[in-house]
Parts: C-alpha cells; sequence; structure tokens
C-alpha cells in the first residue's frame, strides 16, 4: 500500500448541478485546474458517466458512491488525474481513447478507436490534437437534459460564451488538432443548439459552467489563420 493511499483525503466541497442532469466538480489541481463533469443517465445500465476525474477529495466520493453506479470516461491524459484512487473507491469500469490506455497500466480498462456509443444517446469521437487520444462526448437532448458536448481540452474557455482551441507546448499535433475541428464541425447535430462543456479550466466563463450555441461558435473559428498561430 502506497504512503499516500493511507492519507486522509481532504473534504473539499460537493460537485454544483448546473443543468437538470448535469454537475460541474471544483476545478482539479491534479489535472491543471481542469474541470470533470456528472452527466446522470436515466435508463441506461450506469446511472451516470462521470466525464474526467474529479479532485481526489471526501466530498467528491461521497456524491460519487450515492449515485450507486457509473462509467467514467476520459477525455485526454489532461484528464486522468488520481484515476486510479477513484477506481479502486468505486470499481467503476473506465473509458479510454486505445492510443494513451498505455498511461494506465493495471487499470480495468475500456477503448475504442475512431467512434464508440456508449449507450443510447451518448457517443465518443476520436478528435485528436490535444494529446493524440483526445475525445469528446456527445450527448443527445432528452426530456430533462439539453444536447450537451464535453470537448476536453479541444476548446477552452477564453471568456464569456466563448471557446477557442489553446496551443500549449504540451499539445501534440496543432494540424491534426485543427483539422479534428473541422470534423467535429460536420460531426455534430445543426440542431438543436449545442452546450460546450469544457474540460479545461472555467475561469474566464466568470461564474458560468457552459457555453451555448456550438455550433456558431465553430463556424466562427477561421482554422486556415490558425494554422499559421506560433507556438507560445
Amino acid at each position: 500500500m502506497s504512503v499516500e493511499s493511507t492519507q486522509p483525503l481532504p473534504e473539499g466541497r460537493p460537485p454544483r448541478q448546473v443543468q437538470e442532469r448535469l454537475w460541474l466538480f471544483a476545478p482539479n489541481r491534479d489535472c491543471m485546474g481542469g474541470s470533470a463533469w456528472w452527466l446522470e443517465t436515466p435508463g441506461c445500465a450506469a446511472a451516470g458517466v462521470l466525464v474526467d476525474c474529479p479532485g481526489l477529495t471526501q466530498a467528491n466520493l461521497a456524491f460519487l458512491a450515492e449515485r450507486g453506479s457509473g462509467q467514467v470516461v476520459l477525455t485526454s491524459r489532461e484528464g486522468h488525474g488520481r484515476i486510479r484512487r477513484i477506481q479502486d473507491a468505486l470499481s467503476w469500469p473506465v473509458l479510454v481513447q486505445e492510443q494513451e490506455a498505455y498511461l494506465l497500466p493495471g487499470l480495468a480498462l475500456e477503448t475504442f478507436g475512431r467512434e464508440h456509443r456508449i449507450a443510447p444517446g451518448l457517443t465518443l469521437r476520436w478528435t485528436p490534437g490535444p494529446t493524440p487520444g483526445s475525445a469528446v462526448l456527445l450527448a443527445d437532448a432528452t426530456a430533462q437534459q439539453p444536447p450537451v458536448l464535453f470537448c476536453g481540452r479541444l476548446l477552452s474557455p477564453v471568456a464569456p460564451d466563448q471557446a477557442l482551441p489553446l496551443r500549449s507546448r504540451r499539445s501534440f499535433h496543432w494540424g491534426r488538432w485543427l483539422n479534428s475541428l473541422a470534423d467535429l464541425r460536420a460531426w455534430i447535430p445543426s440542431e438543436p443548439p449545442l452546450w460546450l462543456a469544457s474540460g479545461a479550466g472555467l475561469g474566464a466563463l466568470r461564474g458560468e459552467a457552459l457555453i451555448p450555441c456550438l455550433q456558431e461558435r465553430l463556424a466562427a473559428l477561421d482554422l486556415l489563420s490558425l494554422r499559421d498561430q506560433p507556438m507560445p
């Protein structure tokens, strides 16, 4: 048993509900301040989907344990956090794009390639660029929940209602990243308007959690000009 696993967990604060069946966890310092989400999925085998890894706290584990069952989806290596401890505590399956499975040896993993349907209305799509195995999760609209795209680090908030691809020295491949955005434009439905749930830090949204009308945001991106953006 590791020294870390014997240490008491910080209390933390539970996630906040931002839509009828959607919760946002506090920023996770193990993921560079990234954001994790819980989407309730009634009628599916699991009670919900945990998108990326939240901070390892008593409040977060209690919230997830109360749900009873779940499926973890990791949108990229930037969202792994301490997923091993989360799986040890909950015994939930972890789904990851096949190119990043090697980063999680010893975990009970399920992998996918280009596209994977988790359950009716829940579809994963491989979007390489930020990392080799980056992916997005599209949750179709239901009677209680509008449609949401969980995009990991593919798009990051830069101002209220605005998100951009933010290249960094850790980025895998800028050209493939922009190609993934072009592919995403064609893949997502034109209607109804999609909410965007980013896996990056959300401070630029000034207290908001989601970005509305994803189709409009993507259409406004000048991908040709972005290709000439220098490395920061």
